[in-house]
């Protein structure tokens, strides 16, 4: 049940932008983790549409928040009504929920994350990005660990002005050497 209310969320997303899943197919790009996004930069790029602008920096600030703050950072900028989706865990819904799980410190556990494009809604109340992210932090023996993925943040104005997250989700990388993909054999 939760699954299928997730996707009919998505799918509502996506129709409240005007458009398919077919758009981002023709914009994503399958890229290496690390590698450059091939997507303008929205700061020296005139072409680039304010709407996509806004969202960058809504991204930049963010990042920023999280990086100095860490969970608290993280959970600050969810709407009351918020849900993050986990790679692998319980979807965590309500801003309440978000920051009962982001608990983790800076110095512990550093997340930071690039976006690669944003689209605005046409009415400029709502809006998306999506990325590449990275997380670092320490094993029990002190070795260091790198988790990476791609993630999707779906943004919401408020009815004070200011933006929040209302849908942050995010999926691993596939592991090296295709690893996810290989059939067992018999």
């Amino acid at each position: 049940m939760v699954i299928r209310h997730r996707f009919f969320l998505f799918i509502a997303v996506l129709a409240y932008f005007g458009f398919g899943v077919a758009p981002w197919r023709a914009n994503a790009q399958l890229l290496e983790p690390g590698a450059p996004a091939q997507t303008p930069n929205p700061l020296t790029d005139s072409t680039v549409n304010p709407g996509k602008i806004q969202l960058f920096d809504l991204e930049t600030r963010f990042e920023k928040d999280v990086v100095a703050r860490g969970g608290a950072g993280f959970a600050s900028w969810f709407a009351d009504d918020g849900v993050a989706l986990g790679n692998g865990k319980a979807p965590l819904i309500g801003k309440v929920a978000i920051a009962q799980s982001a608990t983790w410190l800076p110095k512990d556990y550093q997340l930071t994350w690039t976006p690669t494009d944003a689209m605005m809604s046409p009415a400029g109340d709502m809006g998306y990005t999506w990325g590449h992210y990275e997380g670092r932090s320490k094993d029990a023996n002190g070795n260091p660990v790198l988790t990476s993925g791609r993630y999707i943040t779906v943004w919401r104005k408020q009815p004070d002005g200011s933006w929040k997250v209302v849908l942050d989700a995010g999926a691993n990388d596939a592991p090296a050497g295709g690893d996810c993909c290989k059939l067992p054999t018999p």
